[in-house]
């Protein structure tokens, strides 16, 4: 099912079953969303991704930060990370995602991609640490990007076009039957950042 060219309706469910799609489209205008873009470009600690693949260090050119109300702890991909606490303009962007989405967040995991040639291959956001069929809110700045959900069962596909300044909420059973990736688009030659906001269960952390 390709999504591009659909009326954006934040209630409606853009999954056929097995989970929620929700996708809000631009939630600022372009003068908010180049503000946000910029301050974050620049304030953010960026780090290169780290992952332990098959007892391989693998260090990627897409860059990351993680945020929380606390220093949470965060694990995937074998690679453990330790939040840091809220810029003001995140802070400003996760009370904003909390008031359109109606859930409440702890924390965020920032990607950047410098260009289309960065992307992120077939994954669910399931790890231990974050609340079972939480609510996860993907705010996205900066190039357009395809953005695709796969079925593990059926393999139907799911595609959408994330828009500068648009938000998409995953929730449900999504990640139980669902996969997603951002595939690679070599014409993008504008960096992405996007924002993952999510809920850490505080008795899966140490003391």
């Amino acid at each position: 099912m390709d999504l591009f060219s659909s009326q954006i309706d934040p209630n409606q469910n853009l999954l056929p079953k097995d989970g929620v799609l929700n996708y809000f489209g631009p939630i600022l205008n372009q003068t908010e969303a180049d503000h946000y873009f910029q301050k974050l470009l620049d304030s953010i600690p960026w780090e290169n991704d780290v992952l332990l693949m098959f007892g391989k260090r693998i260090e990627t050119k897409r860059k990351v930060a993680w945020f929380g109300d606390k220093p949470f702890a965060y694990t995937y991909s074998n690679s453990l990370k330790k939040a840091l606490y809220w810029t003001p303009e995140l802070f400003e962007l996760k009370k904003l995602s909390e008031e359109l989405t109606a859930t409440t967040y702890n924390s965020c995991l920032l990607n950047l991609y410098h260009s289309g040639k960065e992307g992120m291959g077939w994954h669910s956001d399931d790890e231990k640490e974050l609340q079972p069929n939480g609510a996860i809110a993907s705010l996205s700045f900066g190039a357009e990007r395809k953005f695709v959900f796969k079925h593990k069962t059926t393999k139907e596909k799911v595609a959408l076009v994330l828009d500068h300044g648009g938000l998409l909420v995953m929730k449900d059973e999504t990640q139980n039957f669902w996969q997603h990736r951002l595939p690679p688009a070599k014409k993008v030659t504008l960096p992405r950042i996007n924002l993952t906001f999510r809920t850490i269960l505080a008795e899966n952390q140490e003391d």
